[in-house]
Parts: C-alpha cells; sequence; structure tokens
C-alpha cells in the first residue's frame, strides 16, 4: 500500500488542488503513468505515479485544496515482473489486451509513426503529457485525433486506453504544412464561447486567480501613471530584421524584447521597483527576473526570464518566444513560474491603448504597453 500526497510544485507552493482525477478507484496503473491532475497558483500538472498498482482510495474530492504533503489517494502497488521469475503484472494485462498490441500503426501527417519516440506538431500544441504521449506510442495510438477528456480539454491516459480499446481508426490526413500553420491559439485550452443563459463553471485555475488578484489589491496600494514614447524606429528595424531573424533563430521578432531590454535598464536607474515588501522592510532584488503575462482562453500565467539583464535582445527574444510556446501547449513547470522580481504585460497585441494592470503579488510593480 502506497500512500499518495499532494505534490510541492514549486519552492513557494503551500498548497494544491484536486482540478480532475484521472483514474477512479479500482483502476489500475502503471508506474509514472498520470493519475490525477494537480492546480496551484503557478501552475498545473498531471502527477506520475510513483508505482504500479490499483487505485484503492481517492481521499480528496475534484475541487478541494489541500496542503502539500497532505494525502490524497493511497494505491495498492502490484509486484512487476523481473529478473526472479515473479508473475506479470496484473496492471500490464489490464493496460495492454492482445488485440490491442496486435493493432497496426496509425498514420499521422501522412506517414506511418514510427517507434523512434517522435512526436507530432499536434501533439505539442495540444499540451499531452510525456506519460501519456509514451502511452499512446506504446499502443499505437494517435493523440491528434482524440478528442480530450482531461482539464481544458488536455487528453488523458483514459482517452488513449479507450482509444486503444476500439482498435485502429483511419488515417488522419494532415500535412505537416497545416500543422505548422496552425493559428496563434492553437496551443491553447479548448475553452467555447459561452452560451447566454448558461452558467459557466470556474475552472481551479481561474479560481485561483482571481483569489490571487483580489488579494493583491487589497494588500498592495496600486498607483499608474502613463506616458507615451515614440518607437518609430524599433519598428522600423525589427521591421527589416524579423523575417531574417525568424529563420535564423526559429523564434518570432516582436516588440517585446525591446521592451524588456528598456524594462531592466529602468529597474537598473530606479532599484526599488525591483524589490519586495516585507515585514521589516522593502528588500531590493538582486536579479532582474522578468515575468511576462501570457493569456490564454481561460488561464492566465506569467512564466519568468530569469537574469534577463545577462541577455542580448536576440537572447530576449528567443527566450520569451520558448516561454510562450511552452506556456500555450501546457508543459510550464513549477521552475517557469517561480522567482519573478518584476512582470511585463503587452495588452497593445490585443488592440488595447489603455489598461491598468494589477501587480503580481509579492512584487512592486508592473509595466503594460
Amino acid at each position: 500500500m502506497t500512500t499518495i500526497t499532494m505534490p510541492q510544485l514549486g519552492e513557494t507552493v503551500t498548497e494544491g488542488t484536486v482540478a480532475q482525477w484521472l483514474k477512479k478507484p479500482g483502476d489500475a496503473i502503471e508506474k509514472y503513468e498520470s493519475f490525477v491532475e494537480v492546480s496551484t497558483d503557478k501552475v498545473n500538472a498531471e502527477v506520475p505515479s510513483p508505482v504500479s498498482g490499483v487505485l484503492r482510495e481517492i481521499i480528496c474530492k475534484e475541487g478541494e485544496t489541500v496542503a502539500t504533503g497532505a494525502p490524497i489517494a493511497i494505491i495498492d502497488e502490484v509486484a512487476v515482473a523481473g529478473a526472479g521469475g515473479a508473475e506479470p503484472s496484473p496492471v500490464a494485462a489490464h493496460a495492454a489486451p492482445a488485440a490491442v498490441a496486435a493493432a497496426p500503426a496509425v498514420v499521422s501527417n501522412g506517414a506511418p509513426r514510427g517507434g523512434n519516440g517522435s512526436v507530432n506538431t499536434s501533439e505539442v500544441l495540444r499540451g499531452v503529457s510525456p506519460a501519456v504521449r509514451r502511452l499512446a506510442r506504446e499502443h499505437h495510438v494517435d493523440v491528434s485525433s482524440l478528442r480530450g477528456t482531461g482539464h481544458n480539454g488536455r487528453v488523458t491516459a483514459n482517452d488513449v486506453l479507450a482509444a486503444a480499446s476500439r482498435g485502429p481508426v483511419a488515417p488522419v490526413a494532415v500535412t505537416r504544412a497545416a500543422a505548422v500553420a496552425a493559428p496563434a491559439g492553437a496551443g491553447r485550452s479548448t475553452y467555447a464561447a459561452p452560451v447566454p443563459g448558461t452558467l459557466v463553471p470556474l475552472s481551479p485555475a481561474r479560481k485561483i486567480i482571481a483569489q490571487r488578484m483580489v488579494e493583491s489589491l487589497a494588500t498592495a496600494p496600486h498607483a499608474w501613471t502613463m506616458v507615451e514614447v515614440d518607437v518609430s524606429n524599433v519598428w522600423a528595424w525589427r521591421a527589416k530584421a524579423k523575417d531574417r531573424f525568424q529563420q535564423e533563430k526559429g523564434q518570432p521578432l516582436t516588440l517585446l524584447p525591446f521592451f524588456i531590454h528598456a524594462v531592466v535598464g529602468a529597474l537598473k536607474a530606479n532599484p526599488l521597483l525591483n524589490a519586495r515588501f516585507t515585514d521589516e522592510g522593502i528588500y531590493v532584488e538582486s536579479r532582474y527576473n522578468i515575468g511576462i503575462a501570457v493569456g490564454m482562453d481561460a488561464n492566465l500565467v506569467v512564466p519568468v526570464i530569469r537574469d534577463a539583464d545577462t541577455l542580448s535582445i536576440a537572447g530576449l527574444a528567443i527566450a520569451a518566444g520558448k516561454l510562450v510556446e511552452k506556456a500555450r501547449a501546457g508543459k510550464l513547470g513549477a521552475d517557469d513560474l517561480t522567482g519573478g522580481t518584476f512582470t511585463v504585460n503587452n495588452t497593445g497585441a490585443n488592440g488595447s491603448v489603455l489598461s491598468k494592470p494589477i501587480i503580481n503579488g509579492g512584487q512592486a510593480a508592473i509595466v503594460t504597453m
């Protein structure tokens, strides 16, 4: 018997919310297979099982928030066959029936999937976890053809096993060009527009976002000012360089890295803005870890570029681009979301000409363009 506790997803995280159980009592679980999704104020993550076995008991209900280290489930461990000639695990027998094992490879992106563990673009964009991808490869299931039942439409292990039990499916005629040309929001959640006259349930992430924003407004005095800056020269230079930059670096050259570079210079000139308030006084940070706000359909995350003062504009563009990609693919880890000392937001990308942002909790200021 193994007691599973709420994991600590980040150095400052003290509690987590059970977003969704991917398994139910009595279900078999393989070691490293995700069996529950957990939400914190930093990140949403699928939790892998440390053992192979059967889920005996669920201690915490979906939506329940508990302290890190508190028990959330009990798994009856099952021995796996090894060198000593032990009996094969009933979990493996349950998860991989002979009919499924004999299923032919599914065609994806116009070609059969190989056994080299490659992942197609649609998998990455939809934020499928490594454990689920591995399970899909083992059972020859193309996750790009599945409708996810997980949090925000994510494909779960149960979705893969259900598809495997149905046998092979028709080939998916998706070209690589179409995958690459997916819209900018393709990596976001499968959030649907609300229907008038209906209630839209709050996800754990939205509840936490609202709570943190209210706490920030209640605990930090907010005063804001606006200035106008002519960036015509920056715009013209970027317009000339962006195509070559995209080809050479594999990341878009937006205005964001220019803004971050300017912000770091301003923080060095005004160090009290790169600080945090404590009971003993104002602690001025020695590092310039810049958070960038990334808004998605049903979530808002602020991944952090660490030591932004050590990066060139090109380096900032690459770092920001990679973090945005990870955010929209649901692949951010706790380390990507902690340690920020100042936040940069670009609401102008959405057509806004003026907005009043809320300070990220624990920081002294935020800037939006």
